[in-house]
This record gives structure tokens, sequence and C-alpha cells, in this order.
């Protein structure tokens, strides 16, 4: 029952300030009253969508994806006040996992945070995963968790609600099996999703484990796979083979707890996890602070499944480029790594593995160890070359290649004989062609649900399916439209693809290298008829 005296008193309050009181950015009457006849200032609630939600699908960069570059952080924090306080034994200058506060009777807190949006649909599998994402800070410090805090971002009725309670139920089971007490929680209405936890451990003051402690002849372990970034990002294109994201869910669904433990039994000089910034941003900051010099080797890096493939067909997400920007200045690829392999080691991972620095002698034994205790994708992947200023060199044996793509592999597009039905039912949010609206215009006046009128919705479907990127990607397809529109000299065509295309980022020069392909199949007129509308 709508109260309409509320509703009247808090929309004349508005209509006088000349914005709404909820959202000064918009007018009053806003667009959710003129559609829906609700006012959300007044308290009234639109009503909860209900059916599956993918979470990705919602988001605009998945996982840790979603955190701020490196090298922005270390910009923006660097005029900050130092925190003089003795009892701060780790603290933001150090650039750590989490912060460790001495408690006294050789006993320190080690506290962390980390939120971030979903990297998988599954809201109960993405809370479990912000769960372990945000323990692994403790884990890499060599402590033990105690209790934690849920930090939660939601969109309030744009999704169903009970993805909220499942997204919490997920981080609550895993807070279980890590052994740490949910004691609390704070939510805000966000316009995506977010979650993670802020979460509170303890170790013995002289078990700290840090990562500034790595020695020259130390060997460096890494516990998982690399690849949920790249894994993420196919999904939300819809290019992810199911195997791989299976793979990717149960790797950042477990816990570090064993490695963690592991480390601390045999002595390990330093340790991060591998999660927002890469491997590479990771390993180069260790390196840096212990002031050492790094070696890896490229095909010892465990990957998770179908990663080499996603890479070899260009399915490498941006998160990529902000971490080569951040510390690729202090890494040096062998001439002989094609660039996707060295790429794959700048992805951003979700509740990644830990990197260990541990000394020569001990390694076998301690990833045997790790082995024997289900952390079966632990390896060695390389070593502390010397003393040094934080350089990491990435080497290869040349035991693994970029595959060449296969229409059955994890990444590639299907031929077109291939393509599935609800494939070419959904044309992935690309606009069918301006031909769509000539089919409307012709068939003008033809009874719902007549033959013509079938036979219309069956023509723009296959549009829809015929513009949408499979073998060939959206950037290419744009270049053709614009060709095709030219050759054929259709004006509307022409018009509505220069806007897309700009609205993509092609330049000026790339519009007009696609308009001379159309060219030079059309000859003189065509010339004539581009130059024409080219500014349109």
């Amino acid at each position: 029952m709508v109260d309409m005296e509320r509703r009247k008193r808090v929309m004349q309050r508005s209509i006088r300030l000349g914005h709404c009181i909820c959202d000064p950015g918009k007018p009053c009457p806003c667009d959710i009253f003129r559609e829906k006849n609700i006012c959300l200032c007044a308290g009234e609630r639109l009503e909860s969508p209900t059916g599956p939600v993918q979470l990705t699908k919602l988001v605009e960069k998945a996982g840790c994806a979603s955190k701020i570059d490196q090298a922005f952080l270390k910009q923006v924090l660097s005029d900050l006040p130092a925190v003089d306080d003795p009892r701060v034994l780790v603290g933001m200058p150090a650039g750590d996992d989490a912060g460790v506060y001495d408690m006294g009777d050789g006993k320190a807190l080690v506290q962390t945070v980390d939120v971030f949006t979903p990297s998988v649909d599954d809201p109960y599998t993405f809370g479990q995963v912000a769960a372990a994402n945000s323990v692994s800070d403790i884990y890499a410090m060599g402590a033990t968790p105690m209790m934690a805090v849920s930090v939660l971002g939601f969109p309030v009725r744009k999704v169903p609600d009970k993805t909220m309670k499942e997204i919490l139920s997920g981080g609550i089971d895993k807070m279980n099996e890590a052994g740490a007490a949910i004691i609390g929680g704070h939510s805000i209405n966000d316009s995506e999703i977010k979650a993670g936890f802020a979460v509170t451990g303890i170790i013995d003051k002289d078990k700290i484990v840090t990562n500034a402690g790595a020695r020259p002849g130390d060997v460096l372990v890494l516990t998982k796979p690399l690849g949920t970034g790249i894994i993420a990002f196919a999904s939300q294109i819809g290019r992810a083979d199911a195997r791989s994201v299976e793979a990717s869910a149960k790797s950042m669904t477990t816990l570090n707890k064993k490695a963690s433990q592991l480390m601390v039994k045999f002595g390990a000089h330093a340790c991060t996890d591998v999660t927002g910034f890469s491997l590479m941003g990771h390993l180069s900051e260790m390196a840096l602070s212990s002031g050492v010099d790094v070696e890896v080797i490229w095909d010892d890096i465990p990957l998770l499944p179908g990663v080499l493939n996603y890479a070899a067909a260009g399915i490498l997400p941006g998160a990529m480029e902000r971490n080569k920007e951040s510390c690729g200045e202090r890494i040096i690829a062998a001439d002989a790594l094609p660039p996707e392999m060295v790429d794959i080691c700048y992805d951003a991972q979700t509740s990644g593995g830990l990197l260990i620095s541990i000394r020569q002698s001990d390694a076998a034994d301690f990833v045997k160890a790790l082995h024997n205790n289900g952390v079966s994708a632990a390896a060695v992947i390389g070593r502390i070359s010397g003393k040094g200023s934080g350089l990491v060199r990435v080497e290869t044996s040349g035991s693994r290649k970029i595959p060449a793509l296969d229409s059955d592999k994890p990444g590639a597009r299907p031929a077109q004989a291939k393509l599935q039905p609800e494939q070419a039912a959904e044309p992935q949010g690309e606009e069918v062609p301006c031909c769509a609206d000539a089919v409307s215009s012709s068939t003008q006046g033809a009874a719902e649900g007549s033959q013509i009128a079938q036979i219309k919705a069956k023509f723009t479907d296959f549009l829809g399916a015929a513009n949408s990127p499979h073998g060939l990607d959206a950037y290419t397809k744009q270049a053709m439209a614009i060709a095709l529109s030219v050759a054929l000299r259709c004006e509307p065509c022409l018009k509505m693809h220069l806007k897309k295309a700009r609205d993509k980022g092609f330049t000026q020069d790339e519009i007009d290298e696609a308009a001379w392909m159309g060219i030079s199949f059309g000859g003189s007129p065509t010339m004539v008829f581009y130059e024409q509308f080219k500014n349109s």
C-alpha cells in the first residue's frame, strides 16, 4: 500500500530543490517514478528480481582485476605520514600483505582487509572465494586467523535478495573452515557487487614471515597455478571452457592454510600471496624489499587448464596492462619467450597461491610435503640469483609452447557451421546492422504472427548472429561493416557504422583504411560517396 501523503511530502521537497533528495544528480520525478510509479525516496521499494544470476556479467572488472593498480597506489600513498608507533612491527611503508602489531608477551596481531568484485558466477562460490582471498594475507605472514568482519557492497533490488544471503553463507562456511569466527560486518547499497573480509590473526613475534626476507641461494615455490584472471575474463565474454571455470573455482576456494603451516615448519625466509598485482608484481616487490635479483623459469610455472589456449586466442584482460605499467621496468624476459607467455605472468590473480622463498636444501622436502598434504600444484619456479635491485629475469627451457588455435580448444570460436542455436539467438550485445531496419520498414502492416513476420524475425536473428564476434573479433567485424557500407553505398548503414566504430575507439586513420577497402572494390563512385558522408 503506497503512502500517498508521504510520497507527496517527499516529492514536493525534491521538486522545490530541483534535485532528487536521494540522488542529487537526478531530476524529480525520476525515471523510475515515470516508468514504474515508485518513489524510492518515500521508502517505496522495487520488487526484487528472481531466478538465477551470473555475477561476472554484472561487473566491469572481475575479481582482483577490480583493484587499484600497484603503481598508482604507490604514487598516491607516498606522501602519507608514517605511523610512529614502536608497537607496529609491519606497517604501510613495508608494502606487505598485512600489518603486524606487537601485543607483548611474544605475541603479535596480524590485520588485513580485502574486498573485490565477483570472479565466478555462483553467489555461494563467490562468498567462498572472497573469504579464502581475504584470509590468505594472514597465511602469507605465517599467522593463524582468529576472527573476521564481512564487508559487502550490494545493488539492492537489482539482483535477487537471496544472492546476498548466498554470498555471505559461502563466506561464513569458508571462514569456519579456516577456524576464524565472523563477529560482524558492514554493507552498503552499491551499483556493483563487492565482497570481502577484514581478518585478524595471531602469531609468535619470532615467527613472522614477511616479503622482505628472501636470500641469495633460496629457491622460489609457488603453491597454486596461474590463470584465474584470464579465465574470469573468458567467462565474461562467453569464451570460457567449463573445465577451466571449474578448475579455477576450485583453486580460488582452496585455503592457503596447509601451505602456510608447512612454510612455517620448514623455516621459509620470505612469502607473499599472489593476487591482483600478478606474479610479476608480487615477485618484483619481494625482490625489491629483500634487495635481491630473481630468476624464474617460465616453463615451470603451474597454469590452470586452458590458459595457454586463451592466451593464444588473445583472451588477455586489461588488468595485465596495468600490472605491466606498475612493475614492467623491473622484468627482463628472454627473447625466446612469445609475448603471450610473458603476459600470463602479469595476470591478476584472485585467491592465488603463496609465493615462498626457502633455502635450496629444504626445497625438495618442502614441495613433497605440500603434495602429500593436498597442495598438488606446488612447484619450484625459480631462484634468488643474488643480491640486487629487485630485477626479475624470466627465462625459458623451451619445453612449453603457445599452442596453435583449434576449434576444440578452450577459447577458440567454433566454425560458423558449428554455431549452436543458443549462440545464434543471442548476439552478445552487438546491435544488428541497419539492414534490419530496412526489413522492419518493408514489413510494416504485416499481421503479428503472420508468415512474413516470422520470416522477418528469423532474418533479424540471423543478422544478429552474423554480426556478433565468433571467429573474428568485434573490432575486425566493425571494420568490415564500414568497408561493406561504402562498397554498397548504403548511407544509413555507413552513418550507423561510423558512429559505432568511433564508440569502439577507432581512430580516423583506421576508419579511412577500412573505407578504402570498400572503395577498392567499388571504384570512383564509392570514393565520392564516402567523401560525402565520412564526417557523419
